[in-house]
């Protein structure tokens, strides 16, 4: 399947660039510090499957819930010259809440992508993915929506809107987003960027080295001449390719990208390392200081174990550098400590299953991926239980926050980037309507609120100012009389997708009857205006997933 071109930008003018090479190898076994839901019990759990190639096994799929994928064994398409051992993370399901015991919901943004295109590169393969490669946000967060920007000097806009939920005729579900003020390229402070890149031997395949190459000539386009970029490599041991070079000298920049060469194994510590030096050494005052970390993630050499990569990325932010990492390779991928080194360097994290969606990336998003408006972003969300009986978050099971954390500025938190749009959804139970629960007992009358009763929640969100400072709060209350219209293209569609992530995942338990096809019907009606072709991609994506399975293809 072609993915659709997307919008191009025109090309900007220059940034500091320090491009660093990671020289890597293989395997890395960890395990991962987690934010605690109020309720939640069961640890999270790593995953280590992935598939063989199909002329060895076939594909077995459990039996699950119309509506539901359940995935026991993958089958992959490519001819993998070693065994499969792709790391993912499976975290319990947010639970579900009675809003008269718990009536707040707080968790952190996130800006992430990865989790989708690594979905469609699963899929494009002629395999599911495992469940711990499905992230409901970050699928949901991969397009655009229209949202309203900001208007009172805040760094970004808030936008709510309450429809029928598709899959239940109980529910509703409650959509939360958030959108930043764009800015244009060129407008952007100097930016002294690390790229990092893994040039090991697990990095020698196509979807490897080649394609980071590729990637990193995409970026080398943009840079203006108050840009600079260094390029460092590791494998065994790492080392400086380029020094700190202008933008201007684009020439130079793309003759030391094409010498790189994969081999060896992978000491990726000493490259972050490395790389955070050259950071501060070409460090620009009230600039864009980042390293891009391009690689598969898979440490074999020096410090490898998660808990200490993780600290590492969290200690250096502190010095005002933050860290993206660009996710790379198959069948040894590690998605696992991709997505969280992003979180704990304050950065974002996406996978780059080709050159479209490398362009995506680091060109028509180039300001949302380098340029902060907003840090330590929070949202909280208190129900009013004269509306609502029940709720639950839909995704962000790794961004779940404790209610005490929303006011404690000490607690880290999400970033935003200059345009970036962030969804969230609640399915929520009105009051009076059949829920999960069972009702209580001995519940007490829940007393009457005047002047707010008609509101359906309130929400809260906090942020500190991009330049640093105390916490800023905005408050934005939610009507309740909402939800019985017919709901916007882009809340239809973003149910879609948390549709298709749900049963990606298996949880027909919420989507009940709901199918693949009826998952896609709802996608394609939503689609809108679709510019960049990414809608119809994703109907194009659910199709694929359905002839991957024959039991919630015909059960439609």
């Amino acid at each position: 399947m072609s993915r659709p071109r997307p919008f191009l930008r025109p090309a900007a003018q220059g940034f500091t660039v320090t491009l660093l090479v990671a020289l890597a190898g293989c395997g890395l076994s960890s395990s991962r510090e987690t934010a605690e839901p109020a309720a939640a019990a069961a640890k999270p759990e790593l995953q280590h499957e992935i598939a063989p190639a199909p002329s060895q096994v076939k594909r077995m799929v459990v039996p699950a819930p119309v509506g539901s994928l359940r995935v026991a064994s993958d089958t992959a398409v490519a001819d993998y010259r070693s065994e499969p051992r792709e790391q993912y993370e499976k975290l319990p399901d947010n639970p579900i809440h009675s809003v008269a015991e718990t009536p707040v919901s707080t968790f952190s943004v996130d800006v992430d992508t990865g989790s989708y295109a690594n979905v469609r590169r699963f899929l494009n393969q002629g395999s599911l993915p495992p469940e711990g490669a499905v992230r409901l946000e970050e699928m949901v967060n991969y397009f655009p929506y229209t949202y309203a920007l900001p208007t009172d000097g805040s760094p970004f806009g808030v936008t709510t809107e309450v429809a029928p939920s598709p899959w239940n005729p109980h529910t509703r579900l409650l959509r939360i987003g958030i959108k930043a003020s764009d800015r244009a390229v060129a407008d952007l402070a100097p930016a002294n960027l690390v790229f990092l890149v893994d040039v090991s031997g697990s990095m020698d395949r196509r979807e490897g080295l080649p394609l980071v190459k590729s990637t990193l000539k995409l970026l080398v386009d943009q840079l203006r001449d108050q840009d600079r970029v260094s390029l460092v490599v590791y494998a065994g041991e790492s080392r400086v390719v380029l020094k700190p070079t202008s933008g201007r000298d684009k020439a130079k920049i793309r003759n030391a990208i094409d010498q790189l060469n994969a081999g060896g194994s992978t000491a990726g510590a000493s490259g972050i390392e490395l790389a955070y030096q050259m950071a501060r050494e070409s460090f620009i005052d009230k600039g864009i200081n980042r390293i891009l970390l391009a690689t598969d993630g898979d440490f074999n050499v020096g410090i490898s174990d998660f808990d200490s990569l993780k600290q590492m990325a969290v200690d250096q932010r502190k010095s005002g550098v933050s860290l993206t990492t660009l996710g790379f390779g198959v069948d040894n991928y590690n998605e696992h400590l991709m997505e969280q080194l992003a979180d704990a360097g304050d950065g974002n994290y996406a996978y780059i299953d080709n050159l479209l969606e490398a362009r995506k990336v680091l060109v028509d998003q180039l300001s949302s991926t380098l340029a902060v408006v907003a840090r330590d972003v929070k949202l909280q969300v208190e129900f009013n239980p004269a509306q609502v009986s029940e709720y639950r978050l839909l995704g962000y099971e790794n961004r779940v926050l404790k209610r005490e954390d929303f006011n404690n500025d000490k607690v880290d938190a999400g970033e935003i980037g200059a345009g970036h749009t962030v969804t969230a959804l609640y399915e929520i139970v009105p009051k009076g309507e059949q829920g999960w629960l069972e009702p209580l007992r001995y519940a007490s009358p829940q007393p009457k609120q005047e002047g707010k009763a008609g509101e359906l929640a309130m929400l809260r969100v906090r942020y500190k100012p991009a330049e640093g400072g105390s916490s800023r709060l905005i408050e934005h209350p939610i009507a309740g009389a909402q939800g019985e219209g017919k709901a916007s293209d882009d809340l239809r569609f973003s149910a879609a997708v948390a549709a298709f992530a749900q049963q990606l995942k298996g949880e027909g338990r919420y989507t009940g009857s709901m199918s693949l096809k009826d998952t896609a019907q709802l996608a394609r009606s939503a689609r809108g205006d679709d510019p960049f072709g990414l809608r119809a991609e994703f109907v194009q994506m659910v199709e694929l997933a359905q002839s991957l399975t024959p039991e919630v293809k015909h059960g439609s």
